[in-house]
C-alpha cells in the first residue's frame, strides 16, 4: 500500500499490518495523519522496505510489528532521520541499544506497552490503590490479563508495566501475573488484592482497538519534530518529560 505524500497532513509510514495496523490506517485520515506507505512482514523482510526513497517526506513511522524485528527497524529508521512511535512490546531488555540509536541520530521516539489513554489512567489509579494498601499486608496482590489467541507475548507488556508501577508500594510482597490467550478478547487487565475476608479488584477492559489506534496517532502528532526518548505517558502531560535517562 503506497500513497503520495499529503503536505496538509502528517505523513507517516506504518510498519506492521495486523489488527492494530489496520485500525491505525483506518483512523489516520480522521486524526490529521496520512499513511504514505504500509510495510508488512513481506514488504519489509530483512528491513528491505526501510529505504530513503520509501521514507521521503515522512515525519513519523509507527511500528506495531514483532519483538524480533523492532530493534533493527528502529535503528534503520532513526538513521534516516525519521521519528518513531513504537507500540511493539518485548524489546526493552535492549533499551540501551535503542537509546544509543535515537540519540546518535537526533530523532524522537515514543514507546509504550499500551497506547490506550484509559490504560494510562488505570496505571495511575492502580498506583494510588497500591499506596493505600501498602500498610495492609493481609491483602495479597495479583495481576491477571486476558487477550485474543493471536497475541504472541505473555504476560502482556501492559501487565508487566502495571507490575512495575505498583511494585514500589508493595515491597516484600510478590505480585504473581497470570495470562489467558483465547478467542478474540481485545484486552483485559486486573490488579487484585485478596484477603481472607474480602477481595478488591481494579479492572480495565478494552472494547476494541480504536482506543489504541487513537493513542498511537496522538503520539505520532505529539512526537513530530521532537528529539529524545519518551514514554507514552509523557504525551499526556502538558510539558512531557524526556525519558532518555530513565530505566526501561
Amino acid at each position: 500500500m503506497t500513497e503520495p505524500p499529503q503536505p496538509s497532513l502528517l505523513n507517516v509510514v506504518l510498519l506492521g499490518y495486523g489488527k492494530m495496523g489496520k485500525a491505525i490506517a483506518a483512523l489516520a485520515p480522521q486524526r490529521g495523519c496520512h499513511v504514505v506507505r504500509v510495510l508488512d512482514e513481506e514488504s519489509n523482510r530483512s528491513c528491505q522496505g526501510i529505504t530513503p526513497e520509501n521514507f521521503k517526506n515522512v515525519k513519523v513511522a509507527l511500528d506495531f510489528t514483532a519483538p524480533g524485528a523492532v530493534v533493527e527497524n528502529i535503528r534503520r529508521i532513526a538513521a534516516l532521520g525519521c521519528n518513531l512511535v513504537v507500540g511493539t512490546t518485548g524489546w526493552t531488555d535492549r533499551f540501551g541499544e535503542v537509546r544509543a540509536a535515537i540519540e546518535s541520530s537526533g530523532v524522537g521516539l515514543v514507546y509504550g506497552a499500551n497506547f490506550s489513554i484509559g490504560v494510562q489512567l488505570f496505571y495511575r489509579a492502580a498506583a494510588a490503590l497500591a499506596k493505600v494498601l501498602s500498610d495492609y499486608p493481609a491483602y495479597e496482590p495479583y495481576i491477571t490479563e486476558s487477550h485474543h489467541r493471536s497475541k504472541k507475548d505473555a504476560p502482556s507488556g501492559t501487565a508487566l508495566e502495571l507490575k512495575r508501577q505498583v511494585q514500589p508500594f508493595l515491597k516484600g510482597r510478590e505480585i504473581p501475573v497470570s495470562s489467558v490467550r483465547a478467542g478474540y478478547i481485545p484486552g483485559t487487565h486486573e490488579l487484585g488484592f485478596d484477603s481472607e475476608a474480602d477481595t478488591l479488584v481494579l479492572r480495565h477492559t478494552a472494547r476494541g482497538r480504536q482506543a489504541f489506534a487513537e493513542g498511537a496517532l496522538h503520539a505520532a502528532r505529539w512526537v513530530a519534530g521532537k528529539r529524545g526518548i519518551y514514554q507514552f505517558a509523557d504525551t499526556l502531560d502538558h510539558e512531557g518529560s524526556n525519558a532518555s535517562d530513565s530505566d526501561a
